[in-house]
């Protein structure tokens, strides 16, 4: 491989933040254990709200964005990993203080990676991603809280999106009956064909809040936030679990404590980004058993790096339908 390789580049002056292709070489990569040649990446909201500037996600400037990448071992000072281990990350600070994947090399702490299943590529790998992987943490959220089939409909709301659209595809590949909550009509027939039962109007989430509503929920996976996640809660069933992934409609939570004092409701907060290690390989190995191959192929696209400024407005603009690799 080239002694240079390709990487955007982003960097911050009094003028705001510009975002640049640069060729760079190992000697401009970050410390770590373990060199990797990232074979794909992939373009998450969070991405999005990096390249676009629409948010704080960038700590340290200049900075090679994109928080996942997958990809082989070139070399390595850390026992766990040898020269052509296939490897993913996700998180832990890539891409917001640590450069990221954006580029065909990064240097990494060999705590930060996983190894991947056998049964993925790379490709595959970065087909899930961030998304998928807190997808996964999500649904074992719900079962650990002991959330079954049996017990009624779950709410997955921003279906469209990346989180949204593996999340019903686990979902009902381990028997749930699954509601998809979107803005995009026009993909109701997407968001069946991944296993959704039904497809709702995001619009019925968006009303003023009540601090109790008809109990709908057995449970929720949410990556919305602010009111949609308020009104999921009021309208969850006596002891459900209501999982929070994101916040695409916003920080805040206009919500009430009668949800939870009286009838149990459980929030549970999904972390994906400093998620203990042993937890993130129990995720992967319960991806590579409960995803299904021809769904996840169904709900991604692939794009080139040079794309990648783009496809990150259209992101964060709500636009895009499931998962984007980045081929490097």
């Amino acid at each position: 491989m080239s002694a240079t390789f390709q990487a955007i580049l982003i960097s911050k002056s009094d003028q705001g933040q510009s975002v640049e292709f640069r060729e760079l070489s190992e000697a401009d990569l970050m410390d770590g254990d373990v060199l990797v040649d990232i074979d794909h990446s992939t373009v998450n909201f969070k991405d999005g709200l990096a390249l676009t500037g629409k948010a704080p996600i960038i700590r340290n400037y200049p900075l090679i964005p994109g928080v996942d990448f997958a990809g082989t071992v070139k070399s390595s000072a850390h026992g766990d990993f040898k020269p052509g281990d296939k490897v993913v990350l996700n998180g832990w600070g890539a891409g917001e203080s640590h450069h990221g994947g954006f580029a065909g090399r990064a240097r990494v702490p060999a705590l930060w990676l996983v190894h991947l299943p056998d049964t993925f590529s790379t490709a595959d790998a970065m087909a899930i991603g961030t998304a998928g992987y807190t997808a996964m943490l999500a649904v074992m959220a719900l079962e650990e809280q002991g959330v079954r089939p049996s017990d009624g409909e779950i709410i997955v709301t921003g279906a469209s999106g990346g989180l949204g659209s593996i999340a019903i595809s686990l979902l009902s590949k381990l028997g749930f009956t699954v509601v998809a909550s979107t803005g995009r009509p026009a993909e109701a027939s997407y968001l069946r064909s991944l296993g959704a039962a039904s497809v709702v109007d995001r619009g019925e989430f968006s009303t003023p809040v009540k601090p109790l509503g008809k109990m709908r929920w057995a449970g929720a996976v949410d990556s919305v936030g602010s009111i949609t996640l308020a009104n999921i809660l009021s309208q969850t069933r006596y002891g459900g679990t209501v999982t929070a992934c994101g916040l695409v409609q916003g920080a805040d939570l206009p919500a009430t404590v009668m949800p939870f004092i009286l009838r149990g409701v459980k929030l549970i907060g999904i972390d994906s980004v400093h998620c203990p290690r042993e937890r993130r390989i129990e995720a992967w190995k319960r991806l590579a058993r409960d995803l299904e191959r021809t769904k996840l192929a169904a709900m991604t696209t692939h794009v080139k790096l040079q794309d990648v400024p783009r496809i990150a407005s259209e992101i964060v603009g709500g636009l895009i339908r499931g998962r984007v690799v980045v081929d490097l």
